[in-house]
This record gives structure tokens, sequence and C-alpha cells, in this order.
């Protein structure tokens, strides 16, 4: 069976699109992890020391992502299934294959972007990937004539036609990520349609979610959601916006992965005390990170991160004017965030928020206990409860008269950060054959260590 499959890998070169088709449709049952002739993808590939190659297969899979509609499909398929592999990650986040993925995901007209977008939320576990993507630049011309105002030329494929007529403006390189970032926005906005043809994005992308996430493990991923960008990608001198304020509506979201990732940005976007003020603070204030002169109006991410851990309960008066209306007198059917992992981050991120004097004073201010402490009575799972116990303790606990100066604390937190925080970089893959969410996992330590809080 092995070398009758074998025999089949020259035909995805064939000429004829049908004969390439036919192969790719016999191959594609191999591709998951875990499949008997799996070992057929990986002959010739190089790794290890040695510098690293790809080999004719992986090859041909990438040019056959441009291929017409059924082949893409197949040939993007077989690549989710196959990233799971170190080896090839090297060769699959080579700059000109990313700039294809990334040109492709952010054009609305693409039918496979959310495989595209699977694709890369697989490769960006990978820190090099990341690197690559945080730079990156992709080439567009900007028309009034495209549905989302400009036409990215590298994503021209079968599966992707150029419009017609073609954009007659000049080409221009732009920052691949608040493109990315938009698409992602976009793509919540066209869920609820079926009907692919009426859809103005063909993508819902929920998988960049998980892309997000990535980024923002590392410092520089969580800089650019948290340094003020221009609202429109396209007009470098429309009003400036925190990138994490576009996107903080999302830990309410009914898929499990655009609101599982949203919910690790935020949590990772903690991770600098210095940005606190910049993360917490509503949108009627503008704010700036500590040490930067750049102020925009505050990403407002509070009543979104407590939202989820909220349920039925009414409060007394008092204590319903502390919580911001989105909050206030919620209805009987309100339910609390299911899954417990997201729970679990959603208090760490709490968590992270109170490692200043200024972060408990804004949680204390903003009805953050009395939302825990009708969460904590009904939570089921003794991990989250531990931690809703440590947070409480921070909140009530009461503040020193003299405290340590502002700059103090943000070292301080940089300091306990770094001994309770540590970096999870195993992140979980993409197989179209398994359904999960997309989300870096919270590992459990020893018990000594029940206290650790790790990104995702």
């Amino acid at each position: 069976m092995e070398g009758q499959l074998k025999e089949l890998l020259p035909f995805l070169r064939d000429k004829n699109p049908q004969v390439r088709q036919l192969a790719l449709e016999n191959l594609v049952s191999q591709t998951p992890k875990g499949s008997p002739y799996r070992s057929i993808f990986f002959s010739g590939q190089t790794g290890g020391l040695q510098k690293p190659s790809e080999n004719d297969v992986i090859r041909d899979l990438k040019l056959l992502c441009r291929d017409q509609l059924a082949v893409a499909h197949d040939a993007f398929k077989a690549l989710v299934n196959l990233s799971d592999a170190p080896i090839l990650v090297s060769s699959l986040s080579d700059p000109s294959f990313l700039n294809f993925l990334v040109s492709y995901i952010v054009n609305p007209q693409s039918i496979c972007a959310d495989l595209a977008s699977m694709l890369l939320s697989n490769l960006t576990a990978s820190s090099s990937a990341c690197a690559t993507l945080l730079t990156m630049k992709v080439s567009i011309i900007a028309s009034q004539k495209v549905p989302n105002g400009y036409f990215a030329t590298q994503s021209r494929s079968g599966s992707c036609v150029a419009p017609v007529p073609y954009p007659s403006g000049e080409e221009q390189e732009v920052l691949a990520l608040p493109l990315l970032l938009d698409a992602f926005i976009q793509g919540a906005q066209v869920d609820e349609i079926q009907d692919l043809s009426k859809r103005a994005r063909k993508g819902s992308l929920h998988f960049m979610a998980s892309v997000f996430g990535n980024l923002t493990s590392s410092p520089a991923g969580r800089e650019f959601f948290l340094t003020p960008q221009p609202s429109n990608p396209l007009k470098t001198d429309s009003d400036l916006e925190y990138p994490l304020a576009k996107i903080v509506s999302f830990t309410e979201h009914r898929d499990t992965i655009r609101r599982g990732g949203v919910i690790s940005i935020i949590k990772n976007c903690a991770f600098n005390a210095r940005a606190h003020k910049a993360i917490l603070s509503p949108e009627t204030e503008r704010v700036a990170v500590s040490g930067s002169d750049i102020s925009a109006p505050g990403a407002g991410a509070l009543p979104y991160i407590i939202l989820p851990l909220a349920g039925p309960e009414e409060f007394e008066l008092d204590d319903q004017e502390k919580l911001h209306p989105s909050l206030q007198f919620l209805p009987p059917t309100k339910t609390r965030e299911p899954d417990s992992t997201l729970r679990l981050a959603l208090v760490e991120t709490l968590l992270l928020l109170s490692h200043t004097r200024w972060g408990r004073d804004f949680l204390r201010a903003n009805g953050v206990y009395e939302i825990i402490r009708a969460a904590h009575e009904v939570e089921s799972v003794d991990k989250i409860s531990e931690h809703m116990e440590r947070l409480v303790m921070l909140i009530k606990s009461d503040e020193p008269a003299q405290g340590p100066s502002e700059e103090e604390e943000f070292e301080l937190a940089a300091t306990r950060n770094g001994l309770e925080l540590e970096d999870s970089s195993a992140k979980p893959t993409q197989d179209t054959e398994e359904e999960g969410p997309a989300i870096g996992s919270l590992v459990t330590d020893d018990d000594d260590e029940d206290n650790r809080i790790e990104e995702v």
C-alpha cells in the first residue's frame, strides 16, 4: 500500500487538474497524526543539525494551495494535518509562503481562508513563525471598488481570483498584523450567514484568535496589542486606538475558538504591568502605557473579563452601582463560561491585574469582589476556587499607608511574574480530523506549584 501511495506523489505536479485532484484525494487521508503511511510525506526532509530543506511533496502541497478550489482545499487540509511535525515548521514558515497565507486570509473572497488561518495557527506555535509575522508586510492596492477597500496582490489563486477590473492604484506594502486583525473582526460579522455566496467575507476566521494568542506569548506580540495604532490601517492619520480594544468584546462569543483565543490574548497582555491602566481604563479616558508618550482611549477590558464569570444573581443596590452598566441587572438566563480552562484563565487575568496598587483599587471600585464572591459559591473546580480566594484576599486586604512607588511596583510585578509565570511553549496544533479549541493549555503542576500562572 505504501508503494502505491508513493506512486501517486509525482501526479501532484501533473498538468491535468483532474489528475492532481484525484492524486491528492487519495493522499490526504494519510496526513492526520497516527495514519499508517504518514511517513511518505517526510521522506527526504532534513532537519536537526543540518540546514533545513523541504522535500518535493511539501513543495508541491504549498503550490497546490494556490490551485483551483477542490485541489486547494485538500492541499490546505493536508498541510494543517502535517504542520504538527517540528521537522516541517521551517519549510512551512518560509517568508514567501507565510506572505501568501496572510494575503489569502485578509482577502474577503478567499474561500479556504478558515483552513489557511488554521494552518497559520499551527505554525505560530513556533517562535520563528511568530517573529516573521510580527514584522511582515504584504503588498496591497487600495481601491474603493474592492469590498474591504484594498486588494492583497499575493492572494491571487484558483480559489481567490483577482477582482475585475483589476485595481489601477499603486501597489504599496503595509504591515500584516493590522490587516489580519481587521479581517478577524469582520469574520465575526458573517458567522450568522449560512449561504457562502451572500457573505461579504467567505471565512469566519475564528482560528485567528489562536494566532494572536500565540503571538502575545512573547513581549513583542504584546507590544503590538498595547501600542496605539491608527484605527484604519490604510489611513495613517486616522484616530489612534489600542488594538486590544478592538477584540475584547469577543470573550462572550459563542464560538469556543474565538472567545478562548481572545481570553488568552487579554491574559497574556496583562503580563505587562505598565499597561494595566491602558487595559482597564474605559474608552472615555485617554491613557498611555507607562513610559510612553502616545495616548489613546482605554481598552475598557474589565467588563469583558468579568462578564463570562457573572451569573444571574441579584446584588444589593450599592453593589450594583459599582458594576459597569453591561453587568447590572443581568437576566435570569445569564450563564457563566462553561469551559473550566477559560474560567481559570479569566481569574488568572484578574490576579495579574491586581499586581499593582492602581489595579487593585480599580478592581475594588468596579465590583470585581461582588462578582467573584458569587462565582465562588457555585465554582466546582478546586484550582479555580483557590485562585478566586487569592484574588479576594488581594482585593479585600488593607493597603499600607505608604506603599512602593509606581516604578517600584512595576519592578515587583515583573519579578513576581518571573517567579509565578512561565511561558507555555507546548501549544496544541490543529488536525482537520479532530475538533478542539486552538488555545494554549494551562498546565497544572505539582501541589507545591499550584499558584503558578502560565502564559497561553
